[in-house]
């Protein structure tokens, strides 16, 4: 267990950290799982936007790789063709 305040603090923050990302992934995976659900072509195209900004947010929130958001996105994106 952490001695210092501010190592305390540290691992508040991460703790905080750790629960939000989890949310924050969690979320975007239901929705990539909804998406690929979706059998109606307008329904689709209405939600993919979305659900690449969510894919986004988590790459730059350093949740996922950028690499792994790109490749979801692309096959979103392909199934969508």
């Amino acid at each position: 267990m952490a001695n210092h305040s501010a190592t305390k603090k540290d691992t508040r923050q991460a703790a905080k950290r750790r629960d939000r990302n989890k949310y924050y992934g969690k979320t975007t995976r239901n929705a990539i799982r909804d998406l690929k659900a979706t059998s109606e072509k307008a329904a689709y195209d209405e939600k993919l936007p979305e659900v690449a900004s969510m894919i986004d947010k988590l790459a730059k929130r350093g949740v996922i790789h950028k690499n792994k958001a790109a490749n979801l996105k692309s096959k979103l994106a392909k199934k969508k063709a």
